[in-house]
């Protein structure tokens, strides 16, 4: 079972993410389990501060070393001690996350996630546990929770016995380097719009292919960079294949 460990001054964010969504069935397929850690638990004097002004000046204040510190070692003691354990926090700072990372993170068996708040956390903390930094893309939002769910929930649908079937997991967009096909469902027709026939026909592999030139039609058109990556890996494999 995958253990993922959510650090936060506001746990009851993340608990409704949990408890509101996919994440739930997974718990209860017993595929993942989650701690959600309080960080405001392991702030300084009775105001429990967890954040002070940068040195050097500046605006905005940082997320201090001590109480984060003192929060991941308590969250490696929840789930098991600290041999194998990641932790990622969702950063400007950071590589940007993409499916492949969210692969990678569905395999980690013991993950920790950070979310930072205001300009971000004390450098040592990163230093000390070779925190991986992660970004959604080139904008700033006002907290890390969301960011740091959109990464679990990605990863967590990639876990086996996450989902009802990984097939859907599978099949998803980017998966592949493709975006994905269109998706119809009933009724047959609406206001004169009429779902594609091929997908009326029973023919699977008629349906398979037009999906699949779907995905590359979307992907060519909206996407030239993926489908600039997709062409160069399926030329690499062909290559492999002679």
């Amino acid at each position: 079972m995958n253990q993922i460990a959510v650090i936060t001054p506001v746990p009851d964010v993340i608990d409704t993410l949990i408890t509101n969504s996919i994440l739930r069935k997974a718990v209860e397929r017993n595929a993942v389990k989650f701690h959600i850690v309080n960080l405001r638990k392991f702030g300084r004097g009775n105001y429990r501060q967890i954040d002070d002004t940068p040195f050097g000046g500046g605006s905005g204040m940082v997320m201090m070393a001590e109480p984060l510190i003192k929060a991941i070692e308590h969250t490696m003691d929840l789930i098991g001690g600290s041999e194998d354990v990641q932790v990622i926090y969702p950063s400007p700072q950071g590589e940007t996350w993409s499916q492949k990372a969210a692969n990678q993170t569905s395999k980690v068996k013991k993950l920790i996630v950070i979310c930072g708040h205001y300009k971000g956390v004390d450098e040592r903390v990163i230093d000390r546990y070779g925190i991986c930094e992660y970004s959604l893309g080139d904008f700033v939002i006002t907290s890390g929770e969301i960011p740091a769910m959109v990464m679990v929930d990605s990863a967590v649908r990639l876990i086996p016995g996450a989902l009802n079937t990984l097939d859907s997991a599978l099949t998803d967009t980017f998966t592949h380097d493709l975006l994905d096909h269109p998706h119809y469902t009933q009724p047959r027709e609406i206001e004169g719009l009429r779902v594609p026939d091929v997908l009326l026909s029973g023919h699977h592999k008629e349906i398979e292919t037009w999906k699949q030139g779907q995905r590359e039609k979307r992907t060519k058109e909206r996407r030239p960079d993926l489908w600039k990556t997709y062409k160069e890996k399926l030329k690499e494999s062909e290559t492999n294949y002679e």
